[in-house]
């Protein structure tokens, strides 16, 4: 059996507790389940010679994008594993890439944890540097209209 097979078996049988799905022959999607983003979605591509993880955080920002950018450069002296990354529309994921030699089921749980932890750890601070208009928008409009304001809560400081 190849590395690139163990590795995929590895994944398979590893995340099998998890909400996980087999997209080809050598890549996986895994949905984690958080506090403030509510579930992340992690691609994991088992390449020739690297595991490729990339996870969605958040669309492009609709303001400040320098200082949601500058955010995110200083966050990434910080984090293990993967970094914050853009894609050419200015989406933001979390990315990296492992050695096939170095994937354990350790690195894995180290791995999934990381993109987990900075997903959703970032994801409030974020939605208030690229969105803070927006909420308040959306904050205002269901006041107008009676409806809840829950999962704003994170927010009211924008508001008051």
């Amino acid at each position: 059996m190849s590395l690139r097979e163990e590795v995929s078996r590895l994944i398979e049988e590893h995340c099998a507790e998890l909400d996980l799905d087999r997209t080809g022959e050598t890549s996986f999607v895994v949905v984690l389940p958080g506090a403030h983003k509510l579930k992340t979605t992690v691609n994991l591509v088992v390449g020739e010679h690297a595991l490729r993880v990339e996870a969605f955080v958040m669309r492009h920002p609709d303001e400040r994008h320098e200082d949601v950018w500058a955010w995110l450069l200083r966050r990434n002296a910080r984090l293990y594993g993967v970094a914050f990354s853009i894609d050419t529309a200015g989406d933001i994921y979390l990315t990296g890439r492992v050695p096939l030699h170095a994937v354990t089921p350790d690195e894995l749980d180290r791995l999934l944890g990381s993109v987990l932890t900075y997903a959703d750890e970032s994801f409030d601070a974020l939605l208030e540097l690229g969105f803070a208009e927006a909420i308040r928008r959306e904050w205002a409009w269901r006041i107008s209209r009676g409806e809840p304001t829950d999962n704003l809560r994170a927010f009211t400081h924008l508001i008051e």
